[in-house]
């Protein structure tokens, strides 16, 4: 899953194009280190943080 993917299903950004300016104006944190990359590959175990909102990438079978 990419960067920009995460946002749109989060409803951050409400599409790919937006992420790019969202990425610019706003920090954006991927295992506590500024991502501005929105096709930044994100993988199981990888922490994103937007603002106070925090998301970690786990696998589908790991959903309870």
């Amino acid at each position: 899953m990419k960067l920009q993917d995460l946002l749109k299903i989060v409803g951050i950004i409400d599409s790919g194009g937006q992420a790019k300016n969202f990425l610019a104006d706003s920090v954006v944190l991927v295992n506590h280190q500024r991502e501005t990359r929105r096709g930044r590959k994100l993988r199981k175990g990888d922490l994103i943080t937007v603002g106070k909102s925090n998301f970690k990438i786990i696998a589908a079978d790991e959903i309870k």
